[in-house]
């Protein structure tokens, strides 16, 4: 697995069904590097830190194999990577592949994997369909959330190797499906 895109974004304000919200989920490709933080990737705005960023959930990386099912399903949206507010965009990542507490190198980071990602208001807005959170939930493409051992920074291109397999844990795609219905 490689890293094809490296995504960061700004605090937003947007009206959405006659509400006011702020968001960092328009995140965009960059030349980088970037630096993967403690409890964040620097430069890359948080907004909800309930949700998103702190030690458990520093990094999101997101599939690009899993945007030509969106696609499909949103013909009429430009998609740019980093649609799903993910801060990497790696080649070819498989939740059913990826498994909780395995390690991985990016750049010169140290990154290990705790969870998937859980859709919330805000993958609504980005798609400008609420429907989409409900989509996102009857699939296993959730990304994986990381927590950074080792901070250091990644660039595009960058290999994304597997250091140490969890021995006996569930993969992402399994927690995913526990956390539906």
């Amino acid at each position: 697995m490689k890293v094809i895109s490296l995504n960061l974004g700004a605090r937003q304000k947007v009206k959405w069904k006659n509400q006011s919200y702020e968001t960092g989920i328009f995140k965009y490709p960059v030349p980088g590097p970037v630096v993967l933080g403690e409890s964040e990737v620097l430069h890359d705005q948080i907004v909800d830190r309930r949700f998103h960023g702190g030690i458990e959930k520093a990094v999101y990386a997101y599939g690009e194999n899993h945007y030509d099912y969106w696609k499909a399903l949103y013909p009429d949206l430009e998609f740019t990577y980093g649609m799903f507010g993910e801060n990497l965009t790696i080649d070819h990542l498989l939740e059913e592949e990826i498994f909780v507490g395995s390690i991985y190198s990016v750049g010169n980071a140290l990154i290990q994997v705790t969870k998937p990602r859980e859709p919330c208001v805000k993958l609504g807005i980005r798609f400008q369909d609420a429907g989409v959170i409900k989509k996102f939930w009857n699939t296993t493409k959730s990304g994986v959330y990381f927590k950074v051992l080792k901070t250091g920074t990644v660039e595009k291109n960058a290999a994304f190797l597997l250091v140490e397999q969890a021995k006996n844990a569930a993969s992402i795609a399994e927690v995913f499906n526990t956390k539906k219905g």
